[in-house]
């Protein structure tokens, strides 16, 4: 069924079902083409995987999760609980069938392909943040610090330099140098010694990502937005005053137009729409420890990555003035993403860090988080119009929801508003 890109009525009123950074970012820059929005979120402002992830903006690492590499992984994240890509053996036919249709795209070519697709999102995923900093406060905004990948084997950075220059192949300028053991540890001492090589990657940014997604909700509902947490959609219906959205235990929403953005959650509501790319959780997993700014040695000032451990630690600015504090995350574990917490997935993380973070004291760990990253099969976000007259899809960005949510969210607004779809979306068809 072939929909028109612009509705011929206008844009007045769009309910956006979920609000996390991808729906938010959707809802504000509605507002910015004077649309009147609702967010609907059944449980409530960054509460899937906007909260406890690294907070990374990071063009220059947001690639293809599927690689040749991740085949070599498959056996141990069946055999070792330990293993950063754990997949439960369980009876699972779905689960199964994705895998066997994502390992199919662990190809260069394929590989080759969705970067070009991604690459044009990296270009400008900087620019939308530059919009949403410039109405948040000051405390909250993206800050520009460099990323350090560590590496306790010298030899094992050869792969991540070959991939940077893939990456740079398809058109996206990498900055990276190496570092001295010296200098990296002058910004993280808290880092082991068994660190044997360094590579800073520039140009990108963090944030602290449930504070930041937090004040994007409030300056949408500054604008006179409605921000709805415990708002379960039950369905959309079509009718002459618009789509009606249905909530349990609630009056429907009429609205002109409707955006899904879900995150793990997507397929839900949008797959009875056309929107049939699959797409499963990859639930990742955080804690965090506290920093004392007094105790050099156990500081770490700067993000660090840790690919050989698929570590990462992000030291958290925080707006309200608690104690400093760095969030430690990492694993790929492909669960449904209503399962319940699982502390070994944690516990794993603690062991492949510890070796790593003598300084810190990962027992008196707080935040222990899980978030389900929406995973599609193919390594593409899904933007675009359903099926349905007036229903938009907004999510599946995997890993990269943080990074290419506000971008994915500006090109979509101006399809939605007028029509022009922007070259970069067309591979990102929310129907292909």
């Amino acid at each position: 069924m072939s929909v028109p890109t612009q509705p011929a009525e206008p844009i007045r009123h769009v309910v956006i079902v979920g609000a996390g950074m991808v729906g938010l970012s959707t809802a504000w820059f509605l507002q910015e083409q004077g649309v009147d929005v609702t967010v609907l979120d059944r449980s409530g402002v960054a509460a899937g995987s906007s909260w406890g992830n690294a907070g990374w903006i990071t063009p220059a690492m947001a690639i293809p999760l599927a690689e040749p590499a991740v085949l070599k992984h498959g056996w141990k994240a069946l055999t070792d609980p330990s293993a950063p890509l754990h997949i439960p053996a369980a009876v699972d036919p779905e689960l199964w069938t994705f895998l066997t249709k994502f390992a199919a795209t662990c190809t260069p070519a394929q590989w080759r392909r969705t970067m070009s697709a991604l690459t044009p999102l990296n270009h400008d995923a900087l620019a939308a943040f530059d919009l949403l900093d410039a109405n948040l406060p000051a405390a909250v905004r993206s800050r520009q610090v460099p990323i350090h990948a560590a590496f306790t084997d010298a030899a094992a950075r050869h792969a991540l330099l070959e991939e940077f220059d893939q990456v740079r192949a398809v058109g996206y300028p990498v900055e990276s140098t190496p570092v001295s053991a010296e200098e990296f540890r002058a910004v993280a001492p808290a880092v082991s010694n068994q660190v044997e090589a360094v590579i800073r990657i520039e140009g990108q940014r963090t944030i602290n990502p449930g504070q930041y997604v937090a004040a994007l909700a409030a300056q949408v509902r500054d604008r006179g937005g409605e921000v709805r947490s415990g708002a379960e959609v039950r369905r959309l219906r079509h009718g002459p005053g618009g789509v009606a959205v249905d909530i349990a235990g609630t009056a429907p929403i009429t609205a002109d137009a409707v955006v899904l953005a879900t995150g793990a959650w997507l397929p839900e509501l949008a797959k009875a729409y056309g929107v049939r790319t699959r797409l499963r959780a990859g639930r990742g997993y955080s804690f965090s420890v506290e920093q004392h700014e007094g105790d050099a040695v156990k500081m770490i000032g700067s993000p660090v990555y840790f690919p050989q451990q698929r570590v990462v630690c992000s030291p958290l600015q925080d707006q309200d003035g608690g104690a400093p504090r760095v969030r430690i995350g990492g694993t790929m574990e492909f669960r449904k993403p209503d399962a319940a917490f699982a502390p070994a997935r944690i516990d794993a993380i603690v062991r492949a860090a510890e070796p790593l973070l003598p300084g810190l004291d990962l027992l008196s760990r707080t935040d222990e988080w899980v978030g389900s990253r929406p995973i599609t099969v193919d390594g593409l976000p899904l933007v675009g119009p359903t099926n349905a007259p007036r229903v938009w899809a907004h999510g599946g960005h995997g890993m990269w929801g943080m990074c290419h949510g506000p971008v994915t969210a500006q090109m979509l607004v101006q399809q939605m508003m007028t029509g022009t779809v922007a070259p970069a979306l067309k591979p990102l068809a929310a129907t292909r």
